[in-house]
C-alpha cells in the first residue's frame, strides 16, 4: 500500500505564491511519474502539472511560465511552486504517483486565491 500525504495548500491574496508538497510512504518500489491535479467545485479533474522521475515535465497552459514542478526521487516527494496565483487557481490540489501502471491519489489540499 502506498500512501502520499500532501501539505501546503492555504488562502492567498492574489499575485501570491504557495509551494504544496507531496510525500510518498509505504510499499514503494519504483515511482515513475508524479504530479498535479486540481478540481475546482463542479468541475472535473485535470491536469495541472507532472514530472517523470527523468525529470521531464508537463503543464497545463493555463500554469506555464507560474508554476514549476520538482522532485526529490531519494525522498518519493514532488513539490508544485505557484507563482502569481491568480483566482481562477482556487480549487482542490490531488497529488498523484504511478507505480506499476497505477495511480495513487492523496487527499487534497485547498488552495484558495482571493480577489
Amino acid at each position: 500500500q502506498v500512501q502520499l500525504v500532501e501539505s501546503g495548500g492555504g488562502l492567498v491574496q492574489a499575485g501570491g505564491f504557495l509551494r504544496l508538497s507531496c510525500a510518498a510512504s509505504g510499499n514503494i518500489f519504483s515511482i515513475n511519474a508524479m504530479g498535479w491535479y486540481l478540481q475546482a467545485p463542479g468541475k472535473q479533474r485535470e491536469l495541472v502539472a507532472a514530472i517523470t522521475s527523468g525529470g521531464s515535465t508537463t503543464y497545463a497552459g493555463s500554469v506555464k511560465g507560474r508554476f514549476t514542478i520538482s522532485r526529490d526521487n531519494a525522498k518519493n516527494t514532488v513539490y508544485l511552486q505557484m507563482n502569481s496565483l491568480k483566482p481562477e487557481d482556487t480549487a482542490v490540489y490531488y497529488c498523484i504517483a504511478t507505480m506499476n501502471e497505477y495511480d495513487y491519489w492523496g487527499q487534497g489540499t485547498q488552495v484558495t486565491v482571493s480577489s
